[in-house]
């Protein structure tokens, strides 16, 4: 780049031009494009000793060009470290590129580690794994079980089947053994594919004889609902002494989930005679059957057995018992949440919220309560659903100062309050007379778009009406009255006698006003008031300055229509 480029280009960055930053990446593009890489350098180490900071595009682009043209490494180096000046996050594009500049610098050894430490941001990246599978073969150093294993599981990931066996082929061909974890990639992707019988042939050409593969394809045939066939697979495992106690656990958890509990435990019977130890898998599988014929006892006491072994269940089973449990009212499902919680088993969000309100609806809310350290140490979410269920059940206890610590510990753990969670706190307070709390939650709740229930809403207008604080929650009614149409003729009523009689006449006539435009009749007590008022006071309000007596006989008419339709 020439010296008169290089100070316009300083001057650029210094005095910070409208269109800088875009012009100079600009150049850079057409510097490239043109095979001036040097001078793209040069305007990339200008950006980056001004205010700007090139986008990883930019750094890609420089280090593909580069790597295009078989630069030497220490020019890919020079760029990378720039990025890394920039506090640029590398991409998986900027790795590869970096990769390839070591294999090309015949650096293999670093290229592999660095794939190895990147291997986690390369996997699901099938077409860029094979390009480096490719490069690494194409070197000095072989791919290794590790290296091997990876690339079956993402072609297995995008079902390319046929390319995964030429892998594993290729694998053994080399003198590696396919590890177990690689075979049952290949199963798997066979099952997903419904190539049951190429599976069999798969594992009898390779001479597979250890139990994993096998069990994969014994669970494949279960999740199609073919248990004919798994039967006979597992005949043959028996017969061949492949099978495990997996194998056993896989047909009795099928049987357990399709409701066929006596066949079940015909086949638990089947495996202690024949001298398999029945593990926590399989207290886990018969612990659904029993569940889902709400056998809740029996679930109970085998629950009690896993417990005495020190056992815990499998987090779908642990789900299901307490939901059984729940669902009958039996406390008991705190007892299981407390056991599991303290091996860290965290319990899906609509079972623990089940859990909840079962202590709740029995009079428990207190425990319900205690159980939250224990969903905190677990990892069980506790979700805004939750919190409602237990707010509900304080609030009709009567609890409204424990009810309140429950909120603060909600909004201290970012759970969002919903119209839910707002009614509930709405209700407690007027329920304890906290007038100014409910004029609190409910001027939140519209400020945050949300909407009360129609017995909500009627209560508190109710309530405020009597103690006259009807015109401090004036503008969040008209919030919602403009985004929905939230009120009713009853509602409007209240509205319109209460502001008047709190001295907000002019408020009052507005919403008369708005209710007449809608063709609603004001009850006998709002329209006596207001009639009454417009004789005593002249110019009050927009309804004190009607001089037009038709507007009279109108009102008077809809009055009397309304009274004659009753």
């Amino acid at each position: 780049m020439s010296t008169k480029w290089r100070v316009f280009c300083n001057e650029m960055v210094k005095e910070g031009f409208v269109g800088s930053e875009e012009a100079l990446v600009a150049l850079i593009d057409v510097f490239v494009k043109h095979g001036r890489v040097n001078e793209a350098l040069r305007v990339l180490v200008t950006m980056n000793s001004g205010r700007f900071k090139p986008l990883i595009s930019v750094f890609n682009l420089l280090l593909g060009a580069l790597v295009e043209e078989k630069r030497d490494f220490q020019d890919v180096l020079f760029v990378y470290k720039e990025m890394v000046k920039a506090a640029i996050v590398p991409t998986t594009d900027t790795l590869n590129y970096l990769m390839e500049a070591l294999f090309e610098a015949d650096r293999v050894d670093t290229a592999v580690d660095q794939y190895r430490r990147m291997n986690k941001k390369r996997l699901g990246k099938l077409e860029v794994g094979m390009r480096l599978f490719k490069m690494m073969k194409a070197s000095i150093l072989s791919p290794d079980s590790y290296v091997y294993e990876v690339l079956v599981l993402c072609l297995c990931d995008h079902l390319r089947l046929h390319d995964a066996i030429n892998v594993v082929e290729e694998m053994t061909n080399g003198g590696l053994t396919p590890s177990d974890d690689t075979l049952v990639h290949i199963i798997n992707c066979f099952c997903k594919l419904g190539n049951f019988d190429e599976a069999t042939t798969f594992l009898e050409d390779k001479h597979v004889l250890s139990s994993h593969p096998h069990n994969a394809l014994l669970g494949g045939y279960c999740d199609v609902g073919n248990f004919l066939a798994a039967k006979v697979l597992f005949a043959n495992m028996l017969e061949r002494n492949i099978a495990d106690t997996v194998s056993w656990n896989i047909l009795i958890r099928w049987l357990s989930e399709n409701v066929r509990i006596n066949k079940a435990l015909e086949f638990l019977c089947r495996m202690i005679v024949s001298s398999y130890v029945p593990d926590s898998t399989t207290y886990s599988a018969v612990v659904v059957g029993k569940c889902r014929l709400h056998k809740y006892k029996d679930a109970l006491d085998l629950f009690h057995h896993a417990c005495a072994k020190s056992w815990v269940l499998d987090c779908s089973s642990y789900a299901e018992l307490v939901d059984c449990l729940s669902r009958s009212g039996m406390i008991q499902a705190a007892e299981v949440f407390h056991y599991m919680s303290n091996y860290r088993c965290a319990l899906r969000s609509s079972s623990f919220i089940m859990l909840i309100k079962g202590l709740c609806e029995t009079g428990n809310v207190d425990r319900a309560i205690r159980l939250l350290p224990s969903a905190y140490y677990s990892g069980t979410s506790c979700s805004t659903a939750m919190y409602n269920t237990i707010m509900l059940g304080l609030s009709e206890s009567g609890k409204v100062n424990d009810l309140l610590v429950v909120l603060s510990r909600m909004l201290t753990e970012g759970c969002t309050l919903d119209g839910e969670t707002y009614c509930t706190l709405i209700e407690s307070m007027i329920a304890v007379g906290r007038t100014e709390d409910c004029i609190v939650f409910f001027n939140l709740m519209a400020g945050e778009g949300l909407s009360p229930d129609s017995e909500t809403l009627s209560n508190l207008l109710s309530y405020l009406g009597k103690h006259s604080q009807l015109h401090k929650i004036l503008l969040a009614i008209d919030k919602l009255a403009l985004d929905r149409e939230m009120l009713d003729s009853a509602m409007y009523n209240v509205l319109v006698n209460g502001l008047w009689k709190e001295g907000h006449k002019t408020e009052a006539c507005r919403l008369l006003d708005t209710m007449l435009e809608k063709g609603w009749v004001p009850d006998a007590t709002t329209h006596g008031l207001l009639m009454g008022s417009i004789v005593r006071e002249d110019a009050v309000c927009k309804l004190a300055t009607y001089e037009d007596i038709d507007l009279q006989d109108r009102i008077s008419n809809i009055l009397a229509e309304g009274l004659g339709e009753t």
